[in-house]
């Protein structure tokens, strides 16, 4: 019910170039309906009104799916990140990040094995109209760091940061 295209119309056109996980939020409620959704391409269906809490775990659920993760936390090492709850232990410990300590080790976590460059994660932190210092980045990912372990974190001179496998 988009002006011009279908959502399904949408969808064909996206999967023809990426592979990015979608969500249809919809009034269509017809079961014929949700199956042509899914059998179209779309990893979940969401019939409008909604929870807004169900919205968000099943996000939840699409990121993790996407990163290979079938729970809902990442491991890294002796290193446990709850998604869903956006706490932090180590060897059972429970530790305790900043929200933007938390999002960088999220992201980083999330992309494990690949660099990500210093942009994608200032991207990722700050909206355009955030006017950040250079070295808060530098500052955030000392401080989980100190607090998760030196060794967690590696810096690429001249790429970004990464969790290595």
């Amino acid at each position: 019910m988009l002006p011009g295209l279908d959502g399904w119309t949408v969808l064909d056109r996206l999967r023809q170039k990426k592979q990015t996980p979608v969500l249809m939020l919809t009034a269509r409620d017809a079961p014929k309906d949700r199956v042509r959704g899914l059998d179209t391409g779309a990893d979940d269906y969401l019939v409008k009104p909604f929870d807004l809490s169900e919205l968000l775990a099943r996000l939840r659920a699409l990121i993790r799916r996407a990163a290979g993760q079938a729970r809902p936390g990442l491991e890294v090492r002796d290193v446990f990140i709850d998604t869903r709850a956006r706490s932090v232990t180590r060897a059972g410990l429970p530790v305790t990040l900043t929200a933007r300590e938390y999002a960088i080790l999220e992201y980083l976590a999330l992309h494990r094995g690949d660099v990500v460059s210093r942009t994608a994660l200032y991207e990722h932190l700050f909206d355009e109209s955030d006017d950040t210092l250079s070295n808060l980045l530098d500052v955030h990912v000392f401080s989980i760091r100190k607090k998760l372990g030196h060794d967690l974190i590696a810096t690429r001179r001249g790429q970004g940061y990464c969790i290595e496998n």
